[in-house]
């Protein structure tokens, strides 16, 4: 399920800032973006995010950006400067000229300027507090996309059930015209049928074209849509399986239509699960 969320943090260690970003996935698979200072916090906000979210691919980004004029003084290595500058003596006595080694020089070389140590804990804390943060307002854009998914199946349900409730009273009608079918056929022909016999025909016209069953399923299964919808829980899967369900219904409904009003309904049902099946691949 996509989803957007973004967090920002100001401290006397500088200024925090945390993105997510997340699309549908059938798994959870994760990627964090971290500046080396906070590396030691990608194990716990791995966690963090595993603890949290059942799938999708989503992308975390910490962003760290330290104080303005935190800048300390500079800690030299006078020991080795002097080692340093007595190691350029020495070369330039064997080369007989001045390499000329000026101050810059002496401070890029490795070591000679030392940092001072730095205490990240906070840094770090700081960083995970923002993290859940960021976390919790993922979570609820992921939930106001879920509850508009939502909102979007049951429209497609309502029109489900309209279409039900058209086959079902279509059902007495194709029976009646079937009737008037075989007897102007009949009448056609010149041939007159045995007593009852028609109704025999008609009979086990009915019970090979009887849908009631299916028809009932797909109640059913708007009914149990219904009941997941509700569920406080990841229902994807849930949803896609009756998703199969649905549409072997509609199949069956499609393959015993003995009228063109009928085959125009299971067209249109095939057509709204195919657009609630593209809606519930987004939902965890």
């Amino acid at each position: 399920m996509t989803a957007f969320a973004r967090r920002e943090s100001l401290g006397d260690w500088g200024t925090l800032a945390c993105e997510l970003r997340g699309v549908n996935h059938r798994y959870l698979d994760m990627s964090l973006r971290l500046p080396e200072d906070l590396r030691a916090v990608e194990g716990p906000l791995r966690e963090r995010l595993q603890g949290k979210l059942g799938r999708g691919k989503v992308d975390c980004g910490l962003r760290y950006t330290p104080p303005a004029g935190g800048a300390t003084a500079l800690n030299i290595d006078h020991a080795l400067v002097q080692g340093l500058l007595e190691a350029c003596e020495q070369v330039e006595g064997l080369m007989g000229a001045s390499t000329q080694f000026n101050a810059l020089d002496v401070l890029r070389w490795p070591g000679v300027v030392r940092e001072p140590a730095r205490d990240l804990g906070p840094l770090h804390a700081a960083a995970l507090r923002l993290a859940d943060e960021a976390v919790e307002e993922f979570i609820q854009a992921r939930r106001g996309e879920g509850e508009r998914m939502a909102a979007l199946l049951r429209q497609r349900a309502e029109a489900i059930g309209a279409l039900v409730v058209r086959v079902r009273g279509r059902r007495k009608d194709m029976m009646a015209a079937l009737r008037d079918k075989y007897r102007a056929r009949l009448s056609e022909l010149g041939v007159e049928a045995e007593p009852g016999r028609l109704e025999q025909e008609l009979a086990m016209v009915a019970q090979r074209l009887d849908v009631d069953e299916e028809l009932d399923r797909l109640d059913s299964h708007l009914t149990e849509l219904e009941s997941v919808l509700a569920r406080k829980e990841p229902i994807g899967r849930r949803l896609d399986f009756l998703m199969q369900e649905f549409n072997r219904e509609a199949n069956t409904l499609g393959s015993k239509s003995a009228d063109i009003e009928t085959t125009q309904a299971a067209v249109e049902l095939k057509v709204l699960i195919e657009q609630m099946r593209e809606q519930v691949q987004n939902i965890e």
